[in-house]
Formats: structure tokens, C-alpha cells, sequence
């Protein structure tokens, strides 16, 4: 068994593979342990294959996997969990922005200090503020919302504990959330550690401020998934319900006072009809919206209780 994987994500980012395959080497002979160098090419349009094809000819710790177009950065670090070897998993960014010299402090923090996940923490950033203050207001958010007291969610640099990534699925651009979902899982020793944020040297970003709108989006996408995923009814049964009641109360009271005022013999022009008032139609649009969010709950419900996977749940140990 391998003790470290270094999963490292890739898009078009020839220029910076041999140096940063070369800096990894250096960091490695100072933590003498087996380890794996896996790329994964995220469908890359320049000859980043062809430079890494290169480098595993020279170093025998390279493994590679391409895909046959882009996928996203979530799909990558999925297939490179599933195929990483190592005790302790290492993520990093190919672009030279994250620092290989981090590595050995990260994987003993996960050795030694026993923590399941470590994020890394660029509190220095050499990024323009139309990136850096949405990233500060989307890791507040963030914070708020999962609980967990991190300050960089989206850092690229991260190691983990080999069952942590073996646990959860990464899909859709849930990459950013690795450490809600491993929470989510059951591995709550969440550390952070401050590392250092280099200037890009090659190349441009390959996102663009459309990340945290469809952050967000998946945030609360996530959250609903962890918390209502398995019982559809708790959330969709609970809304229909106040929704019903809502509108049966208004019609209740719609109706009470036309009969209150026909015993009282108020002058007809007093008297209106349910139907001309407008606090009927919003009575009614609350009673149809609560019977349709009901039969949502109940329509999820039935498709839990038909999945292949309704009963599996993960298992830390056995003693049979």
C-alpha cells in the first residue's frame, strides 16, 4: 500500500506540468515515503498529455488519466479518488499557484494529528479584489450555512484520509463542498492550514465569476440533498401542510364573515361575495400550491423506497 497520492486536476496547463513535477521530486525526497504523482486531464486542448506521456518515461511515480473532453474539475478529483492508492490523499492545482513544499506539512497532519481532512488556507492572496471579495463573502456563507469554520472551502489544496475520499461522491461542482460532504459522511475532525498562494505564472484562470453564482447554486443544491435526500416528505410534506392550512384558515375566516354579517343584517352593500374578494384567490393559490408541494413529498418518498441504494449506509468498522 502506497502512503501518499498527490491527485492533481489538470486543464490546459502544459507550461507548468514539468516544473511542477520537478518540485514535487525535490519535496518528496525530503519525506521519504511511497507516494504517487496521479494527473488527471480534464480533456485539455493543448499538448499537456503529450508533456506528461513525457514525464512518466523519467519518473517512475507518474500515473495519468485523460478524459476525452472537459468534465469539470469535480468529475477529475472524482476519478482520481477512486483511483488513488495512497493512505493519505494530497490535492493540488497544476497551475504552480498552490506550493508542493506544503505537502509534507499536510500529510502529517493527517498521520500524526489524526485529522480526516485538512483544507489549505491561502489567507495571502495574489488574486484581483473582482475574485477575492466574492470568495470572502462566498466562504462566510458557507461557513454560516455548513458550520464548518474554514475560511478557504475552495482552496484546490487539500489532503485527506484515504476512507474520507473513498466515502463521499464528487459530481456537478461539488468540489468546492469536499469538506461538507465529508462531514456529512461522518468525519467531523475537520483541520485548516495556512499555505501559500503563488502569483499565476502561466497561462489564465479557467473560471470566471459565473463560479459563485453557480456556487450558491449548488450550496443550497447540497444541502437540501444531505439533509432531505432520503426523506423527501419532511421537507416537501411540511411546506405542503402550512400552505393547506394557510389557505383553508383564509377561506375559513372568508367565509365566517359573510355568515357573521348575514346574521347581523348588514346592509347588502356590506356584504360581498367570497368569490369577488381577492383574499380568496390567494387562499386559493396557497391550498393548490400546498396539495401540489404534498404530492411532491409523496411522489419522492415512493422513488426513495424503489432506489437500489435507500439502505446503504457507511460503515466505519465491523467486528463479526
Amino acid at each position: 500500500m502506497l502512503e501518499l497520492s498527490i491527485v492533481i486536476p489538470l486543464l490546459d496547463e502544459e507550461e507548468s506540468l514539468p516544473e511542477l513535477t520537478a518540485w514535487i521530486e525535490e519535496v518528496m525526497k525530503t519525506l521519504p515515503i511511497s507516494y504517487e504523482i496521479l494527473f488527471i486531464d480534464d480533456g485539455s486542448q493543448d499538448n499537456s498529455w503529450q508533456v506528461i506521456q513525457n514525464l512518466r518515461t523519467q519518473n517512475s511515480h507518474i500515473k495519468a488519466i485523460r478524459f476525452q473532453r472537459n468534465y469539470g474539475k469535480s468529475a477529475a478529483l472524482h476519478v482520481g479518488f477512486s483511483h488513488a492508492q495512497g493512505n493519505v490523499i494530497v490535492t493540488m492545482d497544476a497551475d504552480l499557484q498552490d506550493s508542493p513544499s506544503e505537502i509534507p506539512a499536510l500529510y502529517q497532519m493527517i498521520k500524526n494529528q489524526n485529522y480526516d481532512l485538512v483544507s489549505g488556507y491561502k489567507k495571502k492572496r495574489y488574486d484581483p479584489l473582482s475574485k477575492t471579495l466574492p470568495s470572502k463573502f462566498f466562504n462566510w456563507v458557507t461557513r454560516l450555512i455548513t458550520g464548518i469554520p474554514l475560511h478557504d472551502f475552495n482552496c484546490g489544496l487539500k489532503a485527506y484520509r484515504q476512507n474520507v475520499v473513498k466515502s463521499i461522491e464528487v459530481y456537478g461542482e461539488m468540489h468546492r463542498y469536499i469538506p461538507f460532504l465529508a462531514k456529512a459522511a461522518g468525519f467531523t475532525k475537520i483541520g485548516e492550514k495556512i499555505v501559500e498562494h503563488r502569483p499565476r505564472k502561466y497561462g489564465r484562470s479557467k473560471f470566471g465569476l459565473e463560479r459563485f453564482i453557480n456556487g450558491f447554486l449548488d450550496l443550497l443544491s447540497i444541502t437540501f440533498l444531505l439533509r432531505f435526500g432520503r426523506k423527501p416528505m419532511h421537507f416537501f410534506g411540511l411546506l405542503g401542510v402550512i400552505f393547506f392550512l394557510l389557505g383553508f384558515l383564509i377561506t375559513t375566516y372568508l367565509i365566517a364573515e359573510k355568515l357573521y354579517k348575514l346574521s347581523q343584517n348588514f346592509p347588502p352593500h356590506q356584504i360581498r361575495q367570497v368569490v369577488e374578494q381577492p383574499l380568496f384567490y390567494i387562499a386559493l393559490v396557497t391550498l393548490v400550491i400546498g396539495v401540489q408541494l404534498f404530492l411532491t413529498g409523496f411522489l419522492g418518498e415512493l422513488i426513495i423506497r424503489h432506489a437500489s441504494d435507500r439502505n446503504e449506509y457507511l460503515i466505519a468498522e465491523k467486528l463479526l
